[in-house]
């Protein structure tokens, strides 16, 4: 089996596996830029002064201003997500300068943010052998825990969704535990719940601060899913253990 390449070679299986859940798992938040594209289309009759093409660039532009704030400021937005879409679309729609003094119709931001939500979660999807190599990595003993961020009324269903619950022994949604990463009590709540040292166990996920960085600095070996195959950022200062493109490599260091 290929394994992509990375500072450091995949050792033996550890005891635990820690698993990120959205673009990790699942198809879930990647490549925003054509969610908007689509949704931009269905309200195509309503978004003048601007046309498509203007609506997506000035959306996208803000909401990747808007998520590169504080932590304090994530942790506020990703536990009201869709309040947060809301406030993109439109400060992002205000800052073209082409609807007046007021702004865009309130109703229509509602509106086009609320599609936008509603066509992520029908968009979800495990990606490819993600599931049935938890599956393989739980029958051959290694102890499983989901780690994932963002609101109990969003992180929930999508648990419930893609059956995960048999799955994982330990399940950790932030907005049920009132912590999240990057907060070391987000891994060391899990390394206790599991009974393992930081030594025994990876973390797999496809945020380089949250699932690279914070979980290196406690000594547990850090694995990026970089799903979308986009690379490591330009001068990037974050190393990650190891890299993958798919779940199931995570298997070859069991052949």
């Amino acid at each position: 089996m290929t394994v992509s390449s990375s500072a450091r070679s995949l050792p033996p299986l550890p005891a635990a596996i820690f698993f990120d859940l959205d673009d990790t798992l699942i198809s879930a938040y990647g490549q925003p830029r054509a969610a908007w594209e689509k949704v931009i289309a269905e309200f195509a009759d309503e978004i003048a002064p601007l046309n498509q093409e203007e609506a997506v660039d000035a959306i996208s532009a803000f909401a990747l201003e808007f998520w590169t704030g504080t932590q304090a400021h994530h942790k506020k937005w990703r536990l009201r997500l869709k309040d947060a879409r809301r406030e993109i679309v439109r400060e992002g729609l205000q800052r073209t300068n082409r609807f007046g003094a007021a702004g865009p119709e309130i109703d229509f931001v509602h509106r086009m943010a609320d599609r936008f939500s509603d066509l992520r979660e029908e968009e979800l999807t495990p990606f490819p052998g993600a599931l049935e190599t938890i599956d393989k990595l739980k029958d051959m003993g290694v102890k499983l825990a989901l780690i994932t961020n963002g609101g109990t009324e969003t992180q929930r269903p999508k648990v419930t969704r893609f059956a995960l619950e048999h799955r994982f022994d330990h399940i950790q949604i932030e907005g049920e535990h009132g912590f999240g990463k990057p907060e070391e009590e987000a891994y060391k709540h899990a390394l206790k719940v599991l009974g393992v040292t930081p030594e025994e166990t990876w973390m797999v996920g496809d945020n380089l601060e949250w699932e690279i960085a914070a979980p290196q600095r406690l000594g547990i070996f850090a694995i990026w899913h970089d799903a979308y195959s986009h690379g490591l950022p330009e001068n990037s200062e974050i190393t990650p253990d190891r890299i993958i493109h798919g779940i199931p490599e995570l298997l070859a260091s069991a052949d």
